[in-house]
């Protein structure tokens, strides 16, 4: 335990440069009588820690010292190797520098775990985009990760049902989702007057053009919270209709399978309970009569639409076409 807060504390200071006694214990949960000894063990260890004194005062690391990456355990540098994702990484033209940055961790760890990479990759792959899609990637996707990734605000221009539109945005991150790549992107104030964070698909942009000018972030800005906020949301935000269903046991079990889960788990806990035949009416949140259809579908006998009359009057025909074809063909094998 220790031996692995030594090493962070110089890792700390290796990228960080100075750092005080306060920030130091705070980075690392420790109290400060805890960081003067892990300094002094350091020192005598032979890691040059230089102590400045005064209020701008703090430690630091003396000529230039560079740790080699020798705390690293075995499961530390295997999963150090699964943070790339290599077609994702291909798609945004970062593939070579990712490599570099593999070889570069790989000759700095020590013999024993050269194997890391290879035992990585041998036990863990990702295929982000979905069965029965081919991945599509966008071709202006490496302009706007290089925009991305430099803080560059570009001009953007993007496809909508209505047309296509110009946008100035500060490019704050990429997301792939399903193998659909997402621009969040921070509008400024002005222009259509409407600011704040926005998100894009990149396969609609038809037009990226460098702004220029560099944006200076929010401080704290979390991509992954944002992202998860606003999936919900849109989610959430595409089940517009309600229908009434009548659900066996085993209709209540698949409903999360077929629809949305929140609506579903929603959508049940709100019933009442189950009638004398055992089945649970439920008034489910759906993005449309014809997708309800084509979801409750899915679960046959143990689903029986109530409302709306048009979407119970659908199953009905389609229920008095399937007995009549299983009927024909009942009657065609005596």
């Amino acid at each position: 335990m220790r031996a692995a807060r030594l090493i962070q504390l110089v890792l700390l200071l290796q990228t960080r440069g100075t750092m005080t006694a306060a920030e130091l214990a705070e980075a690392l949960e420790v109290s400060r009588r805890t960081v003067g000894r892990d300094v002094a063990a350091l020192s005598e260890a032979g890691v040059p820690v230089y102590a400045d004194r005064g209020r701008a005062g703090g430690y630091r690391l003396v000529g230039g010292y560079r740790t080699r990456l020798t705390g690293l355990g075995r499961d530390e540098a295997e999963v150090l190797f699964l943070s790339g994702v290599p077609a994702a990484l291909r798609a945004m033209g970062l593939a070579d520098a990712a490599s570099a940055a593999r070889l570069k961790v790989s000759a700095a760890l020590l013999p024993e775990l050269r194997d890391a990479p290879d035992a990585a990759a041998q036990r863990f792959h990702l295929d982000a985009p979905g069965w029965y899609q081919e991945p599509d990637t966008p071709p202006l996707l490496p302009a706007v990760a290089d925009a991305v990734w430099s803080d560059q605000a570009v001009s953007v221009r993007y496809r909508r049902r209505d047309g296509e539109v110009t946008r100035e945005v500060e490019p704050y991150g990429l997301v792939l989702k399903a193998g659909v790549w997402y621009l969040v992107a921070r509008v400024p104030s002005g222009g259509d007057g409407r600011g704040g964070h926005r998100v894009y698909r990149v396969d609609r942009i038809t037009a990226v053009r460098p702004a220029g000018r560099v944006f200076d972030r929010e401080p704290g800005f979390d991509l992954s919270g944002l992202w998860e906020r606003r999936a919900a949301e849109f989610a959430r935000s595409l089940l517009r209709e309600r229908v009434i269903v009548r659900l066996t046991a085993e209709g209540v079990r698949r409903l999360p399978h077929i629809t949305d889960r929140a609506a579903a788990r929603e959508a049940v806990e709100a019933a009442a309970g189950p009638d004398e035949e055992g089945r649970v009416t439920v008034e489910l949140a759906v993005e449309s009569p014809a997708v309800a259809y084509e979801q409750l579908l899915a679960l046959g006998p143990e689903a029986e639409v109530v409302a709306p009359a048009e979407l119970r009057e659908r199953f009905a025909r389609a229920a008095e076409l399937a007995a009549a074809r299983y009927g024909c063909a009942s009657r065609a094998q005596r």
